[in-house]
């Protein structure tokens, strides 16, 4: 802390005096010309990377926050490459025991910015974009007045009472670590997401798990990491972990059923994007997106509805469309005893030809009538028709067409719709006079 002691007044006039001595030393001019080769050079490799952007940086660029290559480019990708190449003269000159301030400066500003844009500016929240971008411009002060490796070493001298050697430097660096990674699981697993979206034999459900799995697994390495960074054994906690996942296993058993679910959905390809189910619940929708945990369904009505994994393996689930998307249906209709039968079936069959949603133009899938059932008060027949493959996914649209039709074509015909009729004889008693 002795060294931390003085004033930021004392630091400052130090640093104002070297910038003058360097300023009207020889070297100033080796300085501007490392600073401007590494400006050219940063832009030529960006210029490469630019033409390679069809492929793989353009997808990286695609990944990053859905943004564009260019502005990727533009704002992120040509100063960190400039800071990298103005980092690397600065230290060789450095070495050589030349001054190198103006590069430092210069450096240290470009490192500031690509930080700003890439983590703080983003945010929405302005107390947290304000506060990052206060830190990194406090940080990047420190630098150039060479103070950041002093704070550093203060820091690291501040040694907690927990296991051995422990300081607050040891913390900071885990939680940072530990961030890093978690950020990184999420921007690889939108990488492999974007590098996928091109594969055709791949289903989306399949490239979801993958990158979901990626995400998981650079989680649990960030923990991993993180735990070694603060040095604490992990064989150590073997037992005190193993007693805690069993009793957190009792409370997550339905996490880990719907996890491994969806893992045997995806595998077995049972279910995918796009179909048209109905659950034993009374559920039906369609497929929107399959999750390691849950699955949405979209009804007709328009209403999402997240359901759990395990519903779809233990329960009973109608696929309409998982092989064919044709299907076949009933329709019934009761028509007064009495009625002529062909005339019924003719009635029923221009009223399935006028439907919108009957399959034609296939013999073996052409629409039929079944007389099926002699009821109490009509003759039961059947509309039996072929659909489309869209009227698949419209049930209850489709139902209602079809009845609305043979209404029509039977009242077009003259054939009658019963209704129950009760016939009341009333006895008289012979008590009645």
């Amino acid at each position: 802390m002795q060294s931390m002691s003085r004033t930021a007044g004392g630091y400052l006039a130090d640093f104002v005096e070297r910038l003058g001595l360097q300023l009207t030393s020889d070297t100033i001019w080796l300085q501007v010309a490392a600073v401007a080769v590494s400006v050219l050079l940063g832009f030529l490799t960006a210029r490469l990377l630019k033409a390679a952007a069809g492929s793989y940086f353009g997808d990286i660029a695609d990944g990053f926050r859905g943004g564009k290559y260019d502005d990727a480019l533009r704002s992120i990708v040509v100063p960190a490459l400039i800071s990298t190449f103005l980092w690397t003269f600065t230290a060789g000159l450095a070495n050589g025991g030349a001054p190198v301030d103006y590069m430092r400066i210069v450096g240290a500003i470009l490192v500031a910015i690509v930080l700003a844009r890439f983590f703080a500016l983003p945010r929405s929240d302005p107390f947290v974009r304000y506060g990052l971008l206060s830190l990194i411009w406090f940080s990047t002060s420190l630098v150039i007045l060479r103070l950041f490796a002093k704070l550093i070493g203060f820091i690291d001298s501040i040694i907690l009472p927990f296991g051995e050697s422990l300081s607050i430097l040891d913390i900071i660096k885990a939680l940072a670590i530990a961030i890093a990674l978690v950020w990184t699981a999420a921007f690889v697993s939108r990488l492999v997401e974007v590098r996928l979206r091109s594969t055709v034999h791949l289903a989306s459900s399949v490239r979801g798990l993958l990158s979901q799995l990626v995400r998981i697994v650079m989680i649990g390495a960030a923990i991993v990491l993180a735990l070694n960074t603060i040095g604490i054994d992990l064989t150590a906690l073997a037992v005190f972990t193993g007693a805690l996942g069993v009793g957190i296993g009792f409370g997550l058993q339905s996490i880990f059923s719907n996890f491994v679910a969806g893992i045997i959905i995806i595998l077995e390809k049972t279910l995918k994007v796009g179909d048209f189910i109905d659950l034993e619940g009374g559920i039906t929708g369609e497929v929107q997106d399959i999750n390691v945990r849950s699955t949405l369904i979209r009804t007709n009505d328009n209403i999402d509805m997240l359901i759990p994994n395990s519903e779809f393996i233990s329960k009973r689930v109608i696929n309409w469309t998982l092989d064919d998307a044709k299907r076949r249906i009933h329709v019934p209709v009761g028509v007064a005893y009495g009625s002529d039968k062909a005339l019924v079936k003719t009635a029923l069959l221009e009223a399935a030809d006028n439907v919108e949603f009957t399959l034609k133009g296939s013999a073996a899938r052409s629409p039929d009538v079944w007389l099926v059932n002699f009821g109490d008060s009509s003759l039961d027949f059947e509309l039996v028709v072929w659909l489309t493959d869209g009227a698949t996914k419209r049930p209850g649209r489709v139902h209602a067409a079809y009845c609305w039709e043979i209404e029509t074509q039977l009242a077009k015909h003259g054939i009658t719709i019963p209704f129950p009729q009760r016939d009341l004889h009333f006895i008289k008693s012979e008590n009645q006079s």
